[in-house]
């Protein structure tokens, strides 16, 4: 492995300041990037999608636990697999305490396509608490193109799906997949994704905020 020219801390300095720069340009293109993402048309999700959780059956309002926003996890779980995806679990390893979502008022909430008790085994082993719920028998993860098919088999791609409450009424805001997902885990990044953006509620401690 090569690993970087070693100089003096001058000139490191200088270098860093010269990159600093270039920081500089891509956070506030990327501000840009998520206002525009704002901006974005949606689409009203009349179909009704019914999924199986912990509290049984469940339809894509209940997944929002009362809040305006929701953003789902397409992990990627296929009916006849006995695991989750390695790449799916890492990054769910890496969400934390979903407290500082919801304080913006915004759910979060895992989706498979494999039935909701073949997943339950694994998601004791992770050792996770968020909400995961099973998309088993119907067409939402067919709709939301992350079960595609080609050269006539199914196959699976990982994704994030991003919703918006209005009443009784729920609209498809924004999805992304694969590379997209790279750079997501803290709460701003899932914030950025999202219709109302980043709410700007002061930080405390998980166990502080008034849900």
């Amino acid at each position: 492995m090569s690993l970087p020219e070693i100089v003096s801390r001058e000139q490191w300095r200088a270098a860093r300041e010269e990159l600093l720069v270039k920081e500089e340009a891509a956070m506030r293109a990327r501000d840009a990037l998520s206002a525009e993402r704002r901006r974005l048309p949606m689409v009203e999700v009349d179909k009704e999608y019914v999924f199986e959780g912990g509290d049984g059956k469940a339809l894509l309002p209940d997944l929002f636990e009362g809040r305006p926003q929701l953003v789902v996890y397409h992990f990627m779980f296929a009916p006849e697999w006995d695991v989750g995806c390695p790449r799916c679990s890492a990054f769910l390893d890496q969400i934390g305490h979903l407290a500082h979502l919801r304080a913006q008022g915004t759910a979060f909430a895992a989706v498979s396509r494999a039935p909701f008790t073949r997943s339950l085994p694994f998601k004791a082993r992770m050792g996770w608490t968020v909400p995961w719920y099973s998309s088993y028998g119907s067409d939402f993860n067919h709709d939301f193109d992350v079960t595609l098919e080609r050269e006539g088999e199914w196959v699976e791609r990982p994704g994030v799906s991003c919703f918006l409450r209005d009443g009784e009424r729920v609209f498809h805001t924004y999805s992304t997949f694969e590379r997209g997902l790279d750079g997501l885990g803290p709460t701003a990044t899932f914030m950025d994704l999202t219709a109302l953006g980043r709410q700007e509620i002061p930080v405390r401690y998980h166990d502080e905020y008034e849900d």
